[in-house]
């Protein structure tokens, strides 16, 4: 007579696959049993109030905010050129002759600001006062007519 191919892990796997389906089926019927089928659209709703909270109470209408389409502005209001003083001081915070560029820190504003050695009047050197002109370049703002003060 030949001994059976069932082993203790076999049995142990079956055991508790047939626990888990026994659990998710009395969820489904506990989910089932409490459901809430039947409840009014009433007690379904929710409403936002001025705060941006969810309520069940509804608004009150005569604290109602009447709205102009026309007033609400989609994206962000154009830009326009604000006139600022075209000469700047500076200190060169940065400047590598052998590759021919620096930067240099606005005393006024304390933003780095690219400079090339073709928009130098005279050689510069670290920490040298200067005073310069800006225009966008490629990459954002650069210095032009570079002058030692």
């Amino acid at each position: 007579m030949g001994r059976s191919t069932e082993t203790f892990s076999k049995k142990e796997k079956e055991k508790a696959r047939l626990k888990k389906a026994k659990e998710k089926k009395e969820k489904a019927e506990e989910r089932k049993a409490n459901s809430g089928k039947g409840q009014t659209l009433e007690d379904m709703m929710a409403y936002i109030d001025e705060n941006g909270n969810i309520t069940s109470t509804p608004p009150d209408p005569s604290r109602k905010i009447k709205i102009n389409s026309e007033d609400i502005q989609i994206g962000t209001a154009r830009r326009e050129d604000i006139p600022h003083d075209t000469v700047r001081n500076g200190v060169v915070s940065f400047f590598n002759e052998a590759k021919g560029y620096g930067f240099i820190r606005d005393l006024q504003t304390e933003e780095s600001i690219f400079v090339h050695i073709n928009a130098l009047t005279e050689p510069l050197k670290e920490n040298n006062l200067v005073t310069f002109e800006t225009e966008q370049g490629q990459k954002g703002l650069s210095a032009i007519n570079v002058k030692k003060k």
